[in-house]
């Protein structure tokens, strides 16, 4: 059996590979791979990694949205019903996919704040990552310290224990098999929001999509939008700044051996 490792990169202008090399591990290009980006609640992926996830799709690539919650506690409106601010969060969700360009959004509707490493869980994110057979695999890093959301440690853990070894393994989830989902394995990991990230993406040409896309989550953002596109603007000019560019994001990139 095998295990993952990571590797030191710095972003390079992509040139059409169709797979990472390992003398340019971060040639992104590959428009014929698809891509799984896992997100624990609706709107974390636009914040964390949605200039990549924008132009990758741009460049022609699959993308698939698999968002764990549904988002039903995220707001400090007292008279805000859950089951309402769910529904509401699944539409934003749909309309920042539409500017990103994604391929499709699955929801699989735990209920905010109560997301755990079960087997329905893994059996679910394991699904879509034999469905749609992704090179690329996106979510969030778990290992955080200290103060941390537990539906984020939770969708990140659980999305790379699905990396492997689950999706990989024939015989974790039989009834895949019964049902003709084969199993896969993915090339490589890229986790946002990592305290020690090693890969910085160039995202100067679709930021102000990743901008557009987060401000479709106005149940989140309604009374600070200005704020917050301010402080995404400092953010990633910083990001930035560590390549030479005017915006990008981090990440941790984990090659799947």
């Amino acid at each position: 059996m095998t295990e993952s490792s990571s590797r030191r990169n710095v972003s390079q202008e992509p040139s059409g590979s169709p797979y990472p090399i390992p003398e340019d591990p971060m040639n992104t290009s590959r428009s014929t791979t698809p891509v799984l980006v896992v997100s624990p609640h609706p709107d974390d992926m636009e914040s964390g990694a949605g200039g990549t996830v924008a132009r990758w799709a741009a460049q022609g690539r699959k993308v698939v949205l698999v968002v764990c919650t549904n988002g039903n506690k995220g707001t400090s409106d007292l008279d805000m019903a859950p089951e309402v601010l769910a529904a509401t969060r699944e539409e934003e969700q749909k309309n920042s996919a539409e500017v990103l360009g994604l391929s499709e959004v699955v929801f699989l509707r735990f209920p905010d704040q109560a997301l755990e490493d079960c087997y329905e869980l893994r059996e679910k994110i394991s699904r879509q990552i034999r469905i749609h057979r992704p090179e690329t695999v996106v979510t969030v890093d778990p290992n955080r310290p200290y103060i941390r959301h537990p539906d984020h440690y939770t969708a990140g853990r659980v999305t790379l224990n699905c990396v492997f070894p689950f999706a990989r393994d024939v015989h974790a989830f039989p009834e895949h098999i019964r049902e003709g989902l084969e199993p896969h394995k993915v090339r490589e990991v890229y986790l946002w929001g990592s305290p020690e990230p090693d890969t910085f993406l160039d995202v100067t040409d679709s930021f102000e999509t990743k901008l557009r896309a987060l401000s479709c989550h106005r149940s989140q953002v309604e009374q600070g939008w200005e704020l917050r596109d301010v402080r995404a603007r400092t953010r990633y000019t910083e990001v930035g700044r560590r390549i030479g560019v005017q915006y990008a994001e981090a990440f941790k990139r984990i090659e799947v051996f």
